[in-house]
């Protein structure tokens, strides 16, 4: 494992972050040994990426928000479908099985694998006491105006207050700044200056989710942007399990 880069972060306990710290003491080999970030490309190949984004340009293909982001998240089946979200499996029934094939959730359930293993290896954590958490899916952002409150990406903000559950986040890029896009990188809000992530297929950027990593996403100007956004939770009630057709 090689990153690109890292910045450490730890923050001592007397600060805002404390309850999330303490709420991961308490649950032993998912504690961190550092908080931080980290970004690699020898996570995920640029090919693999390439058919995730297929997929994911197949699913959001279905339907898609009117504004400039949509999601697709194969656990739960929700899609952005205009202003609403729908679930995949119940709308499409079965003709989702010609949209999706068991190669594309198998691939998608070892790159979630590979990702979990590189932050367990890079936090010092028992991977086995690491859980997918929810949402856990891919996005789509183009420079379409928002049109509701969901379709907002850009506002800074902090995962572990956000989403509750998530303890670790992780991004893999489908597409490449530059080629594919122009703004949509992601960039994190340090108080000695910003710290930015240029997207690149293949690409995964990884960190814990407190509010030592407040960050946000620049808004894309032209093209469109594809993502996974995987979670991991240290607390097995808010754990949920890999994708499978239907």
């Amino acid at each position: 494992f090689q990153t690109r880069w890292m910045k450490l972060l730890c923050l001592a306990v007397n600060t805002a972050v404390d309850l999330h710290i303490l709420l991961l003491v308490s649950l032993p080999g998912c504690t961190p040994q550092r908080c931080g970030r980290a970004v690699t490309d020898s996570v995920v190949t640029r090919e693999e990426a390439q058919v995730l984004r297929r997929l994911a340009e197949r699913g959001l293909a279905l339907a898609g928000s009117e504004g400039g982001a949509s999601i697709l998240d194969l656990h739960s089946g929700a899609l952005s479908m205009g202003k609403q979200f729908v679930n995949i499996y119940r709308y499409f029934g079965d003709q989702i099985g010609d949209v999706f094939t068991q190669e594309d959730f198998q691939l998608y359930r070892d790159v979630r694998g590979r990702i979990q293993a590189v932050i367990a290896e890079t936090f010092g954590l028992d991977p086995t006491l690491m859980y997918l958490t929810k949402p856990t899916f891919f996005s789509r952002i183009n420079s379409t105006a928002a049109k509701t409150q969901h379709d907002e990406y850009w506002h800074p903000h902090i995962d572990k207050v956000t989403y509750g559950s998530f303890d670790y986040t992780s991004l893999l890029y489908l597409s490449d700044y530059g080629s594919d896009f122009s703004g949509g990188r992601f960039v994190f809000m340090d108080q000695n200056g910003n710290r930015t992530v240029e997207p690149r297929a293949g690409r995964v950027s990884f960190f814990s989710s407190g509010s030592e990593n407040l960050h946000r996403v620049e808004k894309v100007t032209w093209g469109t942007r594809y993502a996974i956004t995987v979670s991991f939770t240290c607390d097995p009630a808010h754990a949920i399990s890999d994708p499978a057709l239907p």
